[in-house]
């Protein structure tokens, strides 16, 4: 595991590139539970079990742009579209002994409680996605849904491969609260996590839509909006309900959905409890 950070962007790429990624044990072991019955699984039924993991998500979908031939002009741009274009057969001789979470961060509970706090407030973010999609009418929610999951994979890969490096920006942000993200990201990393992440997904040539929906720089598009909003209102809540940031989010959110902020508020709660 790397203890001191990688000298700018490519290194960082090229590193994470080639390290693996771990899945949550829940569905390691529903993929082992699943694989004898595999004749009479359709992709849909898979990806229930799979599309509440984003490192599986990530996975999958880094491995169905590696497979995919050069001539072939689509992508697969959700887990039950990938499972489609792999296969159900293909699927389970590909994804076989997969490494989790609690392997990979075997004697570091510190890094591993760091690691599910992240994915814990990923799922929160994809529910609100969908919901506010879902609002919106938006034909691509599901789509939305996993933007907002995979958002802070690069986050999730820091504290899965450096997790003292993931602690270092945790205690000066706990230090001082006023610091900026990107700020300490870049002072202890020499990259910010969003440039990290942008930078894996063309490297994994994940879907240019997905790409496109975690890109804070398209910020105007509804649908990015939609997606950044999530991700910020569930960041915001995620140890309760009386952040300074939440009135800024709900106006926000309440203009995206054409909603009052009172309306707006109650929708996220019920979104939330759910």
């Amino acid at each position: 595991m790397l203890i001191h950070p990688l000298p700018d962007l490519a290194a960082w790429t090229t590193y994470l590139r080639q390290q693996p990624i771990p899945v949550l044990p829940h569905t390691a072991a529903a993929i082992e539970a699943l694989r004898p019955c595999e004749d009479e699984l359709d992709a849909s039924t898979l990806a229930d079990h799979l599309t509440g993991d984003p490192l599986m998500t990530l996975q999958l979908l880094a491995y169905a742009a590696q497979v995919r031939p050069a001539h072939f002009a689509g992508a697969a741009e959700t887990v039950t579209a990938a499972l489609v274009f792999i296969g159900i057969a293909p699927f389970f001789r590909a994804f076989d002994r997969l490494l989790t979470t609690e392997e990979l961060l075997h004697g570091r509970p510190e890094a591993l409680e760091g690691l599910e706090q992240v994915m814990r407030r990923a799922a929160r973010a994809a529910t609100f996605s969908l919901g506010f999609a879902v609002h919106r009418t938006d034909a691509d929610a599901a789509m939305l849904h996993e933007a907002a999951l995979l958002h802070g994979f690069s986050e999730m890969l820091l504290w899965c491969h450096g997790p003292d490096l993931a602690l270092e920006i945790r205690e000066r942000q706990r230090r001082d609260p006023t610091l900026r993200s990107a700020a300490v990201q870049q002072a202890v990393l020499n990259v910010t996590l969003p440039q990290l992440e942008q930078s894996l997904m063309r490297a994994w040539k994940l879907p240019e839509t997905l790409v496109r929906l975690t890109d804070e720089r398209q910020a105007a598009d509804p649908a990015v909006r939609n997606v950044l909003l999530a991700i910020r209102v569930a960041r915001h809540t995620q140890h309760g309900w009386d952040n300074a940031a939440l009135p800024d989010d709900i106006a926000d959110i309440a203009a995206l959905l054409n909603l009052s902020p009172e309306a707006t508020l109650r929708k996220v709660r019920d979104l939330d409890e759910g």
